[in-house]
C-alpha cells in the first residue's frame, strides 16, 4: 500500500492552461528580450554627428530607408560601429557622400541596400519562438517534478482543479487511539470503524455497510484532528487531510473541482479516510438570500454528489470536524453522508488527568500530584492542556532545575489562566491594602457560604493580563449539575470584593470590573436561560449562538418590554448577593484584619493558611484578639 501511495500517477489540470502561458511568456521574450539580443547594437545620433564623420572621411557605408539614415563609421579607437539618425532636406547630401573620402579600400562610401542589423528569417524564427519555447519547457517540467515530489500528489503548478489533499501513506501515521486520551466515548464509536477496515468481510457476510461519513462535533482544543488521525493510524490505511477553506477558490467551479479530484484519489486508494476539518467553511446552510458568489454552493452540491456516490462497502470513511453543528446544511447531516454524530466534550476529571498523563510522558518530572492539578484545570481542553505541560517543563528551566514538579505545574496554570507574575510593578501601600482587602473579601464570602467551592489561593501579585490579584477556587471534585443555590453564592462570592472595598476602606475602585461583568453574565443566564426566576419560572428568554465557541453570542427571544422586565430581574439578583456579602464581612471583620495583614506581608497565601486563620478568629472557644494576634504571628515565623 505505501508503495502504492508514493508511485500514484501525475494528476494534471486543464492542458489548455499550460498553452496559454507557454504562449505568454513567449510573446515577453519576443518583445523585451530577444530583440536586444538577436540584432547588432545601433547607436542613435544626431544630423549633425553624421555630416560630421562624413567630413572626416570615418563613414564606410550609409543607407538611406524611410526617412532614416543608417551608416557605419569608425571611431577614433578603430572600432565599427552602426548608427542611426533622420533624414532631413539637405540636397547636397548625395554630393557630399560621393566627394567624401572612406577608409574602404577605394577610398569612396559605399550605398547598401540591407540594413546591417537584421538577422536571416530561419535565425529569427529560431531566436525568437523555438528557444524561449524550449526554455519555459524545461523549466516547467522541472518545477512540476520538485513541487510533485514535495507535495505527494503527483499535482503540478498549473493544476488548478487539483484537491491539494495531503496523502499520509502508512508508515507516515504514527497516532493512534494510546495517543487520545479523556475522549473514551469517542474512542469506543470509532474503533468499529477500525475493525471494518481491518475485517471487512465479518460485516460484509450479514450485509452491513460501512458509515459512509462521522461528524467530529467539539468546542476547540478538544482532539477531533488528533482522533481522526488515531483513526488512520490504527486502521493502517492512507489518510487524505484536507480543510475546508481549502475548497473555496476566487473562480467559480474549482472547488467543486477540488472535491472530484478528492473522491477521485481516495476511490483509487481505498481503503482509506478521508477527514475535511472545519467543514462548515464550505457545508454552511443554503439560504434564500442572494449571494453574490455562489462558489460555495456548488463545492457543497458536488460534496452531496461525490457522497453519495461511492459505495461504502470499497472502504472509504470520511470524517469531518467542525465546532459549529448548527451552521450546517441539513442535506449534509441526514444518514447516508454523515451517519454518525461523535461528540467531542471538554474532559472531566479523570480525562483531565488521562490527558496530563499522556502529555508527561514526554517530559521529566517527579512524583506528581494529578489531582490537585486536574482539579485546578475545570474547564480546560486537551490542548489547553498541553500548553499547562509545556508551560511548566520551561518554568523548571527557567528555576534551574531538569525534572517538572508539582509546583511548577500549578503555576502554569495560574500562568495560561492569569499570565505571568509581574514582580516589577510598583503599587503603593494604599492601593497594596485595597487590594488585599478586596481578595479577602472574596475568599472570607466563599468560605462561610455552604455549596461554594473553597479557596485554594489567595495572592496580591500583579499579572500581565491585568488582574492585580486573584483569589483561586478549586473543587473537591467533578460537579456536574449546578442548583440555584450553587450559583446565587457564586454571585454573592464575585460581589465579596467591591463589598470588603465599601465596608472595610470606604471607597469603591476599578479592581471590581472583572467581578462585575462575571456577575452580571451568570444573573442574566440564571434569569434568561436556566429559569431561575420566580416571575419567568420555566420561560426560555434566551437562546445560545455557537455554543462549542463559548457561550458569549447570545439573543434574546421576547419583546422589548420583557428585555426590560429581564433587566429589573437581574439588577434584583445582584443586589440581594451584594447584600449577603456585606453582611457576611461586617459579621467577620476580625478575619478581615487578620488576614488581609498576612496577606499584605506574604502577598501570596494558600487557603489551607487563610482558614486557619478563619477558624482562629471564629472558633466557638472565643478567642481573644491577643491570641489571634499571637497565631497570625506564628504564621509569619512559618512563612519565613
Amino acid at each position: 500500500m505505501k508503495q502504492d501511495v508514493q508511485n500514484q500517477q501525475t494528476k494534471r489540470g486543464n492542458p489548455y492552461v499550460g498553452f496559454l502561458w507557454v504562449i505568454l511568456i513567449v510573446l515577453l521574450l519576443n518583445g523585451l528580450i530577444f530583440p536586444k539580443l538577436s540584432r547588432q547594437k545601433i547607436i542613435s545620433t544626431d544630423y549633425g554627428s553624421f555630416i560630421e564623420k562624413v567630413d572626416s572621411g570615418r563613414v564606410k557605408d550609409v543607407m538611406i530607408k524611410s526617412s532614416q539614415i543608417f551608416f557605419t563609421a569608425v571611431d577614433k579607437n578603430g572600432e565599427t560601429n552602426t548608427f542611426q539618425t533622420g533624414e532631413t532636406n539637405d540636397p547636397q547630401l548625395v554630393e557630399r557622400l560621393l566627394d567624401a573620402d572612406s577608409p574602404n579600400e577605394n577610398g569612396k562610401i559605399a550605398f547598401n541596400q540591407i540594413v546591417p542589423e537584421e538577422n536571416s528569417p530561419i535565425l529569427n524564427f529560431l531566436l525568437m519562438w523555438i528557444l524561449p519555447g524550449l526554455i519555459f519547457y524545461i523549466i516547467w517540467r522541472q518545477t512540476s517534478k520538485t513541487i510533485q515530489s514535495r507535495m505527494g500528489t503527483g499535482g503540478n503548478f498549473m493544476s488548478f482543479g487539483n484537491s491539494g489533499a495531503k496523502i499520509y501513506a502508512d508508515a507516515d501515521i504514527k497516532t493512534t487511539f494510546a495517543d487520545v486520551a479523556g475522549q473514551e466515548e469517542a474512542k469506543e464509536t470509532l474503533k468499529e470503524i477500525v475493525d471494518f477496515l481491518h475485517n471487512p468481510k465479518k460485516y460484509t457476510e450479514i450485509g452491513a455497510s460501512l458509515p459512509k461519513g462521522a461528524l467530529l462535533v467539539g468546542p476547540p482544543g478538544t482532539g477531533k484532528t488528533l482522533i481522526a488521525r488515531a483513526v488512520a493510524g490504527e486502521a493502517k490505511v492512507p489518510f487524505f487531510a484536507i480543510s475546508g477553506s481549502e475548497f473555496v477558490q476566487m473562480f467559480v467551479g474549482m472547488g467543486a473541482a477540488k472535491v472530484r479530484d478528492l473522491f477521485k484519489q481516495a476511490g483509487e486508494k481505498a481503503p482509506c479516510i478521508i477527514f475535511i476539518d472545519e467543514i462548515d467553511a464550505i457545508g454552511k446552510k443554503r439560504e434564500g438570500t442572494f449571494s453574490g458568489n455562489d462558489e460555495r454552493e456548488q463545492t457543497l452540491n458536488q460534496l452531496l454528489t461525490e457522497m453519495d456516490g461511492f459505495d461504502g462497502r470499497k472502504g472509504v470513511v470520511i470524517l469531518a470536524a467542525t465546532n459549529r453543528p448548527e451552521s450546517l446544511d441539513k442535506a449534509l447531516l441526514r444518514p447516508g453522508r454523515f451517519d454518525r454524530r461523535i461528540q467531542m466534550d471538554l474532559p472531566d476529571l479523570e480525562g483531565r488527568k488521562a490527558i496530563l498523563n499522556v502529555h508527561l510522558k514526554k517530559v521529566k518530572h517527579d512524583s506528581i500530584n494529578l489531582d490537585i492539578v486536574a482539579r485546578a484545570t475545570s474547564g480546560s481542553s486537551g490542548a489547553e492542556l498541553a500548553n499547562i505541560v509545556n508551560e511548566a517543563a520551561l518554568r523548571a528551566v527557567r528555576m534551574g532545575r531538569t525534572r517538572v514538579t508539582t509546583s511548577d505545574l500549578e503555576e502554569s496554570v495560574e500562568t495560561v489562566i492569569a499570565g505571568a507574575q509581574r514582580k516589577g510593578k510598583v503599587i503603593s501601600a494604599d492601593e497594596k491594602k485595597v487590594i488585599a482587602y478586596h481578595e479577602i473579601g472574596h475568599a472570607l464570602v466563599a468560605a462561610m457560604q455552604t455549596h461554594s467551592a473553597p479557596v485554594h489561593k489567595i495572592t496580591i501579585i500583579p499579572r500581565t493580563s491585568g488582574a492585580l490579584g486573584y483569589t483561586m477556587q478549586v473543587d473537591s471534585g467533578e460537579q456536574v449539575l449546578q442548583s440555584k443555590e450553587d450559583l446565587f453564592n457564586r454571585i454573592v462570592t464575585l460581589t465579596g470584593g467591591r463589598a470588603a472595598e465599601e465596608i472595610v476602606c470606604n471607597t469603591v475602585t476599578t479592581g471590581a470590573s472583572n467581578d462585575i461583568e462575571q456577575a452580571t453574565k451568570l444573573a442574566r443566564a440564571m434569569v434568561t436561560r436556566f429559569g431561575m426566576s420566580d416571575k419567568y419560572d420555566m420561560m426560555g428568554l434566551e437562546t445560545v449562538n455557537n455554543a462549542y465557541l463559548g457561550n458569549n453570542d447570545t439573543s434574546l427571544a421576547c419583546s422589548s418590554d420583557t428585555a426590560a422586565d429581564i433587566d429589573r430581574e437581574v439588577l434584583s439578583l445582584i443586589k440581594n448577593a451584594h447584600d449577603k456579602a456585606k453582611s457576611i464581612i461586617s459579621e467577620n471583620m476580625k478575619v478581615m484584619h487578620e488576614a488581609a495583614s498576612f496577606l499584605i506581608e506574604k502577598e501570596t497565601i494558600t487557603g489551607k493558611e487563610f482558614m486557619d486563620i478563619v477558624h482562629c478568629c471564629t472558633a466557638k472557644t472565643d478567642l481573644n484578639l491577643k491570641s489571634a494576634t499571637k497565631l497570625f504571628s506564628v504564621l509569619l515565623a512559618s512563612k519565613r
